[in-house]
């Protein structure tokens, strides 16, 4: 049976009993690249293959961006 959650800002449906590692593989997102945010918390990464997603959820996958400094060369 699918379910219905929001992931990233936009409705979508899975299986129902989907954990978040099994939502990860299915869009081939490496689980060392990104933080999830599970209806608000964001989840330790050793509890990604027992949390299991329910319908009505929200998902947002974070990504981090390393980087320097950004100047626009404007003169103080």
């Amino acid at each position: 049976m699918a379910i219905s959650i929001r992931l990233n800002g936009e409705q979508c449906s899975l299986d129902e009993g989907t954990s978040v590692s099994g939502l990860l593989r299915s869009r081939m997102v490496e689980p060392v690249f990104v933080s999830v945010e599970l209806n608000g918390v964001i989840l330790k990464r050793e509890n990604y293959g027992s949390t299991i997603i329910k319908a009505g959820d929200t998902v947002e996958f974070l990504y981090y961006m390393g980087g320097g400094s950004f100047s626009l060369g404007l003169a103080d």
